[in-house]
């Protein structure tokens, strides 16, 4: 028998898969410059399913563990305003088109992920 932990994680850890491979491989296969209403449309989804992963922490770990999921998602995202800066500041310097940042953002995730 599997550990439910165990199993969890996994379960986690092939979500984040499908939902990588799901962006690159589906969403985004034809290189384009992001519009301002195309980046709200995402972060507006990107969010609600990260409201939703923490309403499911919630439901099975409760409050505790919830409040700790969305304190540390509202610190991550707060924090994530400087790495907008140094993306600029790295795309300008190596000339990066708009429309090839999201494919050098989505490889440069992937590899510190890995």
């Amino acid at each position: 028998m599997i550990d439910p932990v165990i199993l969890k994680w996994g379960i986690f850890n092939l979500c984040i898969i499908a939902l990588l491979v799901f962006d690159l491989a589906f969403l985004n296969r034809k290189a384009h410059e992001v519009s301002l209403k195309e980046a709200l449309s995402w972060s507006a989804f990107w969010i609600t399913l990260a409201l939703l992963f923490g309403g499911g922490v919630w439901w099975h770990a409760g409050h505790d563990k919830a409040l700790e999921f969305f304190t540390g998602y509202v610190i991550e995202y707060s924090l994530s305003v400087d790495n907008i800066f140094v993306f600029i500041l790295i795309f300008g310097y190596f000339n990066v088109q708009p429309q090839h940042r999201h494919k050098v953002l989505f490889w440069g995730i992937l590899g510190a992920l890995v």
